[in-house]
Order: C-alpha cells, then structure tokens, then sequence
C-alpha cells in the first residue's frame, strides 16, 4: 500500500513560524533534561547516601538507581497518555502542561527530607515525585518533535527537530554545570541546589512555549474530521511493526547513554578512576561537544536519509564497546573525557540526531503522537533499569559485562535499523523537489499557499 505516514507533512516549504516553534521546542527540551537527566547524575552521585545510608555502597548505590528506574519504567505511560492528547486536542496544550508538571515535580525534589530526618518516609516520596516526573517527560518528546517536524520545510525536517534534539544535550550540560558548582558547597545543598534552580528555566520555558502556534498538520486532520476517537489502539492496531522497529532503534540510543554516562560516572566515582569533580567536568565537556553534534548529524540526515547514519552508528558502538571501558580503566583523565565524548557525541547524539525526522515519517498524522510518543517511550523501561542491571553485572562479570551490554544494545538498534524503512530517501527527496518545482512553477510570486499534503512514491 501506499505510505500514509508521508502524504501529511506540513507546508512544503514550512511556515513562517517554523525557526520560532523549533527554539521553543528546543528549550523545552533544555528544561526537561535538566530536571530529568540531572536525577542520573544526582543518583550516581549523591542519593545513595541521602535516601539509604543505612545498606552497603553497592546495595545503596543499586537501591538509588532503581529510583532512576522508576522513572523511566513511568514513560510510556506519559507516552501514552500524551500521545492521545496530542492526536485529540493538540500537540500544544500537551508541551504546556508536561513543562508544568515537570517542573513542579523537580522543584520537589529539591525540598525532599532525607532519611536522616524521614526515615523510611523519605525514599518512598522520592519513587513517588520521581514517578510524576516520569509521566511529564514521557508526554514531552511527542508533542515537542512533532510540533517542530510539522512546521519544518520538508527539505530540512532534520535539520529544524535536530534543534529540538540538540535540547537534550544542552540540558545535560546545563544540569552537569550546576551540579559541577554546587558540589564545593557540601553537605545537602550540593544536591539540592540543582533542583531548586530549575525553577527558574520552568518560567523561562512556560514564557516561550505560550507563543508557540499549533501544529499546522493537527489542524487540518482536525478541520478534515480525521480526529481518532483511540488513537492509541489504533495506532497498535495498524503501526505495531514500526512501534517495535522504534522501541528497537531507541535501545540502542537511550539504553546505550545509560551504560556509557548514567552507569559511567558511578562506575568512575566508585573504582576511583575519577573524582566528582572529574568526573562531572568531563561530562560536561563530552555535553558541550553533544550539542553540535547532535544538530551536526541531524542535518546530515537531510543530505543522506535516517537510515544509513542508523546503521554505520550502530557498528561502531559494537565494535566500540569493550574499548570504552578498557580506555577509562587506565585513569587517565585525558583518555576518559575523550572516551566520554566519543560515547555521547558519536554513539548517542548520531543515533538521537536521526530520530527527530524518522520517528515522525514512520506513522500517519492522525495517529503519529501516540505512535511516536509510544515508539519513543516504551524503551524508556529498559534503559531505565539499566544502571541497575549494569551494576549486577559488574559484580558478576567485572567490567566486562557492562561492556558487553553497550555491545549488545548497539546490535539490537542495527537489526532495527536494517528491517525500518528509509523515509527521506532518493525518491522522497526527488518528489519534494518536482513538488517546490511545481508549486514555483504555478505561482512565480510565491503567493500561494505551500501545499501540506504530497502522495509518496515509496511503498511499504
């Protein structure tokens, strides 16, 4: 049959709100990185001792990532649920309220009492705030990519959601500094001041978002009466293959960040290969780097397709694995940055900077929110848990094991990337330019209305 997913695309040459609704997407996705992610770093680093002072340090640290855990293992269900908002009334109100929520679920965290003072009270409110902030950030992704995508030209839809994706490295650093800061002033505050400061991008991020017009591509599925009454049954019912292809191409991505940072910083603070201040410094230079990277790729899409970029990544990160680890082991700080970069720009942020226009182009507008959302969530729970089995694992197999973890997760993303259609391909970008060509043709001034519509040549 012919492939629904691209005949909705939004205006061929973007709208003239496209830039505006790309940066604020982009800094919500700044936002809620650095309430999201900055919990890795505060619980590789800080939690263990905090919420389970009383259990050994492997059993505390295991305890404080299963915190992490939790988390993510809520995704999907933001995924979810943000997914069928976005495909019902909007993927705008949906990017406004998971901001909100976020936000107030970070700044909790920030006023949490400890077990010193709480007792077993204290982790059980951290699961739960941790939960909420799980739910906002699964709802986040769906609403902000497409949003981005549906107003992006269609010659540069990797190029406008690699500035949504380019968000989440910038959070990482945003987070990372402040904690980088904050861990000379000792005792609580070292981990408590990162949170309570999101507070201030919260609003920053809310100013923004406020302004950001509604998808183009929602409105016409909403004017044309396509809105699904369950879009995510539908999208199950008709897409599961890509909702599986995705989960696929995203372990490989996000699964892979945990082993290499989440699981990385711990493993350098407790073999005293690193310091925190070390160990953070390096991390927010591979963040620094990941920034540019992640646009750099993204864009790069636009020129040779998703796929192939999908496919050389994920050999690398195989054939990279094992020398990740015994590149760290040597202690030296010089080899452990530049291993961290090449962890995060080539074998994340390649992978990340891919997704912004792939994920979009595999589902049909009316339901592509939750098929994306769900797509992108799901994989949440195993890279979520991942620390957690990372650890076991070490103590069983020593290094090695995480090691061959990141190898395997690699290899799960290359077989997705090998059974998932090419989406802006040779004939996906020959039909964009007979389309500009004729649209140019018709209207030399350029007054006419850019068609948001095209039929696709590809068949899936």
């Amino acid at each position: 049959m012919s492939n629904e997913a691209l005949t909705r695309r939004g205006p061929v040459n973007g709208t003239p709100e496209a830039k505006r609704v790309a940066v604020g997407s982009g800094v919500g996705a700044v936002i809620e990185t650095y309430d999201f992610i900055g919990y890795g770093t505060a619980a590789a680093l800080y939690f263990g001792d905090a919420f389970f002072p009383d259990a050994d340090p492997v059993t505390a640290t295991l305890a404080s990532f299963a915190t992490l855990g939790v988390g993510f293992a809520a995704r999907p269900i933001g995924g979810i649920i943000g997914g069928h908002l976005g495909d019902r009334v909007g993927r705008k109100p949906v990017l406004v309220t998971s901001l909100i929520i976020m936000g107030l679920a970070t700044f909790a965290i920030g006023l949490l009492p400890t077990y010193a003072t709480a007792g077993a009270l204290a982790p059980v409110l951290l699961v739960l705030v941790r939960v909420i902030q799980g739910l906002a950030f699964g709802a986040e992704w769906g609403g902000a990519i497409l949003m981005c995508y549906e107003h992006a030209p269609w010659r540069k839809k990797g190029q406008f959601t690699g500035i949504v994706q380019a968000g989440f490295p910038v959070g990482l650093l945003l987070a990372n500094l402040v904690f980088l800061y904050s861990t000379h002033l000792g005792g609580e505050l070292a981990w408590r001041l990162p949170f309570l400061a999101s507070l201030i991008l919260v609003i920053v991020g809310l100013v923004i978002r406020s302004k950001v017009p509604e998808s183009p591509v929602f409105e016409d599925v909403k004017n044309d009466g396509e809105i699904v009454k369950s879009p995510i049954v539908e999208v199950i019912r008709n897409d599961w293959r890509n909702i599986v292809r995705g989960i696929g191409l995203r372990i490989a991505e996000t699964a892979g960040y945990a082993v290499s940072v989440t699981y990385m910083i711990s493993y350098l603070h407790n073999e005293n290969l690193a310091d925190k201040t070390q160990t953070l410094t390096a991390l927010c230079v591979a963040a620094a780097v990941g920034i540019f990277a992640t646009y750099g790729w993204a864009t790069l899409t636009d020129k040779i397709g998703r796929r192939p970029l999908y496919i050389w990544t994920c050999l690398f990160g195989i054939v990279f694995a094992l020398p990740m680890f015994m590149l760290v082991n040597t202690g030296e700080m010089l080899l452990i940055v530049a291993t961290l970069v090449i962890a995060y720009a080539i074998c994340q942020n390649a992978l990340a900077g891919a997704q912004g226009g792939w994920f979009p182009e595999l589902f049909r507008a009316k339901t592509r929110s939750s098929g994306a959302s769900l797509a992108y969530q799901v994989s949440a729970m195993i890279s979520g848990f991942t620390p957690f089995i990372t650890t076991l694992l070490f103590t069983a197999m020593g290094w090695a094991g995480p090691a061959l973890l990141f190898g395997v997760y690699a290899a799960i993303g290359l077989w997705a990337a090998l059974v998932t259609r090419e989406t802006w391909g040779a004939a996906e970008r020959a039909e964009t330019d007979r389309t500009i060509a004729a649209l140019e043709a018709a209207n030399p001034a350029g007054s006419a209305t850019p068609t948001t519509r095209a039929s696709s040549p590809h068949t899936a």
